[in-house]
């Protein structure tokens, strides 16, 4: 173990940027994307490598203040930030290296998307990871990772190989899958809950072009679009991916002006180009669709990525409740658009995405990550800029889920999980036999339970802090 550090050690060691709350850059610093989120640290640990990030921990440690570490702040929870403690501000840790002949990169623990997807496809290479460039890669890598191609590869914890973590006692270690590879399982899914990592090495895949097809639905053909793209997985290939969103119809939507009161489907099915599986299969999907606005295009990987970016603008307020469904009946679509209707926000959605593939064929033993085997995910995505919408935009998205109740499957996602979320559920949602587990690599690498996250895993018979 580590000696713990005073201030006047920690200003002595650091060779980042140390921000108290008089600091000119504090305030902008401590705030991340969800204008919701408005704590303020009693400190911003600014770190430029592995020993800033240990001699952080420690100083928090004999100041006995709590530890949150950000790296792009995209979580919806806001865990990036906490009131009165040390925040581990990553953000200027951003290199990547990539190793082309052994398609590897070794990415920092700062490093955003975009910073993962433009030295990677540089080679034809990438790593299959969320869907706003912008997302941090440590919180979306440790919390699991679906993404635009996580059906045809997989999640982005899948393809953590080894890292470099900062441990609750400040010593800093590596893992692979000889060396502590019980750490390395928990990183994969077990969230934020062991220790801080430094450095990402990730498996990357090689990435060609990629067909993206649109289709925008109105009124009564909302339904019968959603019940054609219901039908649809049941047969498409793992290089189709298939997202629905139900949303107000907005200025500039190509629909008839009676029906702009009435929830829009926005659909969208993503493929490779070269695969001609999947475009028969989005030719014969497409041609079961009622009448709508489609489109058709073909991107790069890092078109394919950053597309969204705009859709979600930093410091607007978001709410996000979502759930694991098992089937989506007739029942439960006619739910989901009354629910669309009743969205009290202008911005917003609910997300359907079909899930499985390679996702559910992971090794269940290779990962912390739970609910491979969910069929769908159903996201209510708050969104809103006044904060008098708080409690009504919270109040509409948790209606939301609660009204698949009967078709739900359990568990949940972690990196999707909210702000008023019981942080007590992590056994529910990782399931007895895997949150087990978790407890007992708790319990060796941070017995203190000093990093606790959305879903905080407990060390076994250890601190209830």
């Amino acid at each position: 173990m580590r000696d713990v550090v005073t201030a006047g050690q920690l200003r002595e060691l650091f060779q980042g940027v140390l921000l108290a709350p008089d600091d000119a850059e504090f305030d902008t610093v401590r705030r991340i994307w969800n204008g919701m989120i408005d704590r303020k640290p009693a400190l911003i640990a600014r770190c430029r490598s592995a020993a800033d990030v240990s001699a952080a921990i420690r100083y928090a440690r004999g100041a006995e203040l709590d530890v949150s570490v950000r790296c792009g702040g995209h979580n919806v929870a806001g865990t990036s930030v906490t009131d009165g403690g040390v925040m581990i501000d990553l953000s200027l840790m951003r290199s990547v290296n990539v190793d082309v002949d052994a398609r590897v990169a070794e990415a920092d623990g700062g490093c955003l998307l975009r910073d993962v997807d433009i030295a990677t496809t540089e080679h034809g290479l990438c790593c299959p990871a969320g869907v706003f460039s912008y997302t941090g890669l440590g919180g979306l890598a440790l919390g699991g990772g679906y993404g635009w191609r996580c059906r045809k590869w997989g999640l982005t914890c899948d393809h953590i190989i080894g890292a470099e973590v900062v441990l609750a006692d400040g010593t800093i270690v590596q893992t692979s899958e000889t060396e502590n590879p019980d750490l390395l399982w928990a990183l994969r899914g077990g969230g934020g809950n062991f220790g801080v990592v430094t450095k990402f090495r990730l498996a990357l895949r090689p990435v060609g072009r990629l067909v993206l097809r649109t289709g925008l639905y109105a009124g009564d053909n909302v339904a019968i679009a959603l019940r054609a793209y219901r039908d649809a997985t049941a047969t498409i290939s793992d290089d189709f991916h298939l997202l629905g969103g139900l949303r107000h119809a907005r200025p500039g939507d190509e629909i008839p002006e009676e029906l702009a009161d009435r929830p829009v489907l926005d659909m969208l099915a993503i493929y490779s180009a070269d695969d001609e599986t999947s475009a028969q299969q989005a030719r014969e999907l497409f041609d079961r669709m009622p009448e709508g606005v489609a489109g058709e295009s073909v991107l790069s990987y890092l078109e394919l990525q950053t597309m969204t970016d705009e859709s979600s603008p930093d410091g607007r307020r978001y709410y996000t409740k979502s759930g694991y469904v098992t089937e989506l009946p007739d029942e439960a679509i006619d739910r989901l658009i009354d629910s669309a209707a009743k969205n009290p926000s202008r911005t917003g959605s609910i997300d359907i995405e079909f899930l499985l593939g390679q996702v559910s064929r992971a090794d269940g033993e290779s990962s912390a990550f739970p609910q491979r085997h969910a069929p769908f995910m159903v996201s209510a995505y708050g969104s809103w800029d006044a904060p008098e919408m708080d409690d009504t935009g919270k109040y509409w998205a948790r209606g939301c889920i609660s009204t698949l109740q009967e078709w739900e499957h359990p568990g949940g996602y972690v990196n999707y999980i909210s702000l008023d979320d019981d942080p007590a559920g992590a056994e529910a949602t990782y399931g007895s036999a895997i949150y087990t587990r978790l407890t007992e690599v708790k319990r060796r690498y941070d017995p203190d339970n000093l990093f606790r996250g959305t879903r905080a895993v407990r060390p076994a018979d250890g601190s209830s802090r």
